[in-house]
């Protein structure tokens, strides 16, 4: 995977303003709002080290995806690239994982990231079990539907991400 760069974005506490009765309500409305994903840009959720990650990945994208309102065409090749990264991540890393999602909306982009806990000693059951021609695909489909990619090496593991546009899939 090409590694650029250009530094993935960092995944804070979502930041949320509010209305609220001044001061005394405040905290209770940003408390409220940081739980709902129709006000959150950006979302971080662990998932098991398994086959199951990939099935339980796609189902957090679609949702927030659905929360953000991304059209289909671009929601499809978001959640195509999550597959494939946290395919890549099952089957050559070691736990734990955690997906990430962050929605660019100055740039009308979708922030993909899958944070693994760095390589494996061997392959996962499944790559072992294919032919070595089968290999390699995964990656050639993120190359080809996002905008840049790349990946960060950091204490604790390394971050695989991909940005993906919006321009024709946003509604």
């Amino acid at each position: 995977m090409e590694t650029t760069q250009q530094a993935a974005p960092a995944i804070p506490t979502p930041t949320c303003t509010t209305g609220g009765n001044g001061l005394r309500d405040r905290g209770q409305d940003v408390a409220r709002l940081e739980r709902d994903p129709r006000f959150v840009d950006r979302t971080s959720r662990r998932l098991a080290h398994g086959p199951e990650a990939v099935a339980h990945a796609r189902r957090i994208a679609r949702s927030m995806l659905s929360t953000w309102q991304i059209g289909d065409d671009a929601a499809h090749s978001v959640l195509l690239v999550v597959s494939e990264l946290v395919t890549n991540a099952v089957e050559h890393a070691r736990p734990p994982l955690t997906l990430h999602l962050s929605r660019e909306n100055t740039a009308r982009r979708v922030w993909v990231g899958i944070t693994d806990g760095g390589p494996a000693t061997r392959e996962g059951a499944w790559a072992s079990s294919c032919a070595h021609d089968e290999h390699g695909r995964g990656l050639a489909i993120v190359e080809a539907l996002a905008t840049t990619h790349g990946a960060r090496r950091h204490t604790g593991g390394t971050t695989y991400w991909a940005r993906l546009p919006l321009a024709h899939g946003a509604r």
